[in-house]
């Protein structure tokens, strides 16, 4: 009985087993990893989700390739550009199904039903930019998809900001909104104001950190957004070797729009440009805060390109 009893109180007392990852108490953290289980189950078992099928051979599936982001960094050109590939299948909008909770908790049967109807030679690719930064992403397409075949389209840190500003500008303006000036976002009490998040979406390096946690970086092809601008086909050729597609896509398929002042589509004897919202003239910035946000840039861009092992013509900060 004694030692009935011994045991009795031992088992009552021991230690709870310490889980690998901290413990959450928030109940919407712990409906939230309900939810990754949930989606993660049906990522595994094939037969829970079911390709739409059409008449003509033709389904809707699973993308094999997204285009992650940078925001602002030239996403919908590059998807546009790749879409003259005839084995490329993209979706028109953006999905935002790996970064939405809303979306995501609908699982990837609605996520398929997202996509366009493609064949089986063909690739199908979505673009969400916002995936780039968003914490959660990786690890969710990771579950999806390990093999996925990622693009990330990236410019000069700092005429990324001066765009992500312009861009929330004008959808204020045309709303008939006002909406504050570059310099108060910029500059808080006298210096550079790291809380705007437009200066957090620029740091490249944090968030290719996230990335490389679960794809190797042979499974991330960078594009260089300031080339494309610049001169597309060379950008274009390596995006369809990363692909593995046939080489289809032409330098006879772009020419320069002088009036627009960026590159345009020629497809089959059909032109096209993007969005008038594309290609906007950024706001008037002074040389001393242009040269702050360089500043600021300088370090993080040397540790992104030790990250990814290559180096991009960004305007880098020199000391007087």
């Amino acid at each position: 009985m004694a030692a009935f009893l011994l045991g009795a109180v031992l088992l009552i007392v021991q230690p709870q087993i310490v889980p690998s990852r901290p413990a959450i108490n928030s109940n919407a953290e712990t409906s939230s990893q309900s939810v990754e289980r949930e989606l993660l189950k049906k990522t595994s078992q094939k037969n829970d989700f079911k390709e739409n099928i059409h008449s003509n051979g033709s389904c809707q599936q699973l993308p094999q390739t997204i285009i992650i982001g940078v925001r602002k960094g030239g996403t919908r050109a590059l998807l546009e550009m790749l879409s003259l590939h005839p084995d490329i299948a993209a979706a028109e909008s953006e999905v935002h199904f790996f970064d939405w909770e809303d979306h995501y908790r609908n699982g990837l049967q609605w996520y398929i039903n997202q996509m366009p109807f493609s064949y089986p030679h063909q690739i199908t690719v979505e673009k969400t930019p916002a995936y780039f930064t968003s914490p959660k992403v990786p690890e969710r397409v990771y579950n999806m998809n390990q093999s996925m075949r990622l693009l990330l389209i990236l410019r000069d840190p700092s005429e990324r900001v001066l765009s992500d500003y312009t861009q929330v500008f004008y959808n204020h303006m045309q709303k008939h909104k006002p909406y504050p000036s570059i310099e108060q976002f910029l500059i808080k009490n006298g210096e550079l104001n790291l809380d705007y998040k437009a200066i957090n979406r620029s740091l490249y390096y944090i968030h290719m950190q996230n990335w490389l946690k679960y794809f190797p970086l042979d499974h991330i092809h960078i594009v260089d957004g300031d080339k494309l601008i610049k001169d597309p086909f060379p950008e274009i050729e390596k995006v369809e070797r990363f692909l593995k597609l046939s080489p289809q896509i032409n330098a006879s398929n772009f020419y320069f729009n002088k009036t627009k002042g960026f590159y345009c589509l020629r497809d089959s004897g059909r032109e096209r440009c993007l969005h008038e919202s594309k290609g906007r003239a950024h706001p008037q910035v002074d040389a001393w805060l242009l040269e702050k946000l360089q500043e600021y840039f300088h370090e993080p861009n040397k540790k992104f390109f030790k990250l990814v092992g290559r180096t991009f013509d960004w305007h880098t900060f020199v000391a007087s």
